[in-house]
């Protein structure tokens, strides 16, 4: 599911303060990148027998490289997925996610959008 309407969509940042302020909100980058993309993600625990939430947020690099740390990442709309153990993480707007979830979701998002405001270019 796309979370539209956040703010973040299109932000411009560079990739150092963006792991850094993404890290600090628990949103992990690990291994979830290439030269010209990252990808952060928010997991969110759930009592459904072998289904986690993640939020994930992704962006593109438009100029530099990630590996190098010197890129400028341009970001994409968040999504919100659900992941079926052991199949993977579905996004699709034929999932059902609860109310308060959603909720959540937006709330974190928002956030970050907050902080990403003082290091968009």
């Amino acid at each position: 599911m796309r979370l539209e309407n956040t703010g973040i969509e299109d932000a411009m940042v560079d990739v150092k303060p963006l792991d850094n302020l993404m890290g600090r909100n628990a949103f992990i980058r690990a291994g979830q990148w290439d030269y010209e993309r990252v990808t952060y993600d928010y997991k969110i625990g759930s009592k459904e027998k072998n289904i986690t939430y993640y939020i994930r947020i992704q962006g593109y690099a438009i100029e530099g490289d990630v590996d190098k740390g010197n890129a400028v990442i341009k970001l994409s709309a968040p999504l919100l997925g659900k992941h079926y153990y052991p199949h993977g993480v579905e996004y699709g707007e034929q999932e059902n996610f609860p109310e308060n979830l959603v909720e959540r979701a937006n709330g974190l998002v928002a956030k970050i959008k907050e902080e990403i405001e003082t290091y968009k270019k």
